[in-house]
């Protein structure tokens, strides 16, 4: 059976970068994201998989609860089952202003998007994949493998300090607390919840402080001294899917060139 995976925002930047792993890893992808359907990607990601059944694109918002439900009804009416939950849909801030110049909007904005919308997408995903899944406790052990995986990603900012983007540093730590949460909550039901944490990765939501990182970069902000690429992130997530850890659960992955490393 071909495994199914929803993948938040993954029509661009890093959530594309992750659409494309997972189609060529052999999953079905369906795609959740605001903008209208883009022909174009959902072209190239339907070539990529080589069968046009196996990409689906619903448009909705992730801060919207009640988008959450008719984005997992689609999948499983359409395939059948759940495996995978990419949390990866997330924004800056409009304006990165210091902390005592913050809005409330922004706060609320940011937060709704990045901590509260991919929250209840979890409960919405896990309610489903426990009923689908049937009674663990009917089993004389654990499954081997994971019944279902979620993955979270967050940012190297639930833990690095940016006073202009405050916001988004705590959304995102957040999100590290929902990974542990759900981990604990969800290990009775047989699935993994993970963390992907990326640092400095160049998409469109990086592309106004090229210079800024360029220059830290340089500087020695990582030990491995470049950009890290959708691509990179998409690998620690196609890793953390493959059901090849199912005694850990809770873990943080990082995708940042070793930047959370201390060094004296």
């Amino acid at each position: 059976m071909t495994p199914v995976a929803l993948v938040t925002g993954g029509n661009r930047g890093i959530g594309l970068g992750i659409s494309r792993r997972l189609l060529a890893d052999g999953y079905a992808v369906s795609i959740l994201a605001t903008r209208e359907e883009p022909s174009d990607v959902l072209a190239e990601l339907r070539a990529l998989a080589g069968d046009d059944s196996r990409v689906r694109y619903v448009r909705g918002s992730v801060a919207d609860v009640d988008d959450h439900a008719r984005y997992v009804e689609d999948a499983v009416e359409a395939w059948g089952r759940l495996d995978l939950l990419v949390n990866n849909a997330g924004v800056a801030p409009s304006v990165r202003a210091d902390l005592l110049d913050a809005s409330p909007e922004s706060f609320d904005r940011v937060l709704g998007i990045n901590l509260r919308g991919p929250y209840f997408l979890t409960q919405t995903f896990a309610r489903r994949v426990i009923a689908l899944r049937g009674d663990l406790t009917a089993l004389p052990e654990p499954p081997a493998r994971p019944v279902a995986t979620i993955v979270n990603v967050s940012s190297i900012s639930a833990t690095a300090v940016s006073t202009n983007r405050g916001d988004y540093c705590i959304s995102k730590a957040g999100v590290g607390m929902a990974t542990q949460l759900w981990a604990v909550r969800l290990a009775p039901e047989g699935v993994v919840v993970y963390e992907v944490r990326p640092g400095v990765i160049a998409t469109d939501m990086t592309a106004g402080v090229t210079a800024k990182y360029d220059a830290l970069l340089e500087g020695g902000l990582a030990p491995i001294a470049r950009w890290g690429r959708p691509s990179d992130v998409a690998g620690a997530v196609a890793i953390l899917a493959a059901g090849q850890t199912p005694y850990s659960t809770g873990e943080v992955f990082h995708v940042d060139g070793g930047m959370h490393v201390p060094v004296l």
